[in-house]
């Protein structure tokens, strides 16, 4: 089989309905992978690239990093929601089929601001893959227009998770 339809084949998601990221590492090199959110299944393609997959509705956070001869040629990390089947969705490279885009940040500056953002809610007790989808898009928003973002509160939190419980 051709390299070019091994890739296709892999991209595929194993199970309808699950959002597949293909993750590469060759270090210094390509370096994507996943910061946080909770995959349901992974496929082992060889010992640079695999292929993790999100259930509907499942957060997680995408790290895309490249470099050539002259330096950083990639740096963006997005914070995807995975989409149910038949869900409007936005495309993303390396994510099948795609999903709603929460957060986006390019160049190395913004990328790193949203991991000291995540690494501040972790430090807090809190999986970041629960956090409220609109405190991501508020986020985004903030960075994208030069300003500081709110912090994410253990009571915004639990008040989210209650009312998940009430949502239908």
């Amino acid at each position: 089989m051709s390299g070019a339809s091994d890739l296709r084949r892999v991209a595929t998601p194993n199970v309808i309905g699950l959002t597949s990221v293909e993750l590469t590492w060759i270090e210094k090199k390509i370096e994507y992978w996943v910061r946080f959110g909770q995959d349901v299944h992974e496929q082992i393609i060889d010992r640079r690239r695999r292929v993790v997959s999100f259930p509907p509705h499942g957060v997680f956070a995408f790290v895309r990093w490249a470099a050539n001869d002259f330096g950083t040629v990639i740096s963006r990390i997005d914070i995807v929601r995975a989409v149910l089947p038949g869900e409007s969705y936005q495309t993303l490279p390396f994510v099948r089929p795609g999903g709603d885009i929460l957060l986006k940040a390019e160049g190395w500056p913004k990328v790193e601001r949203v991991l000291q953002i995540i690494d501040v809610i972790e430090a807090t007790g809190i999986n970041p893959a629960e956090v409220s989808p609109h405190h991501w898009r508020h986020v985004h928003n903030r960075l994208t227009a030069g300003q500081e973002p709110r912090s994410y509160t253990v009571e915004q939190h639990r008040a989210i998770l209650l009312r998940r419980r009430v949502e239908p």
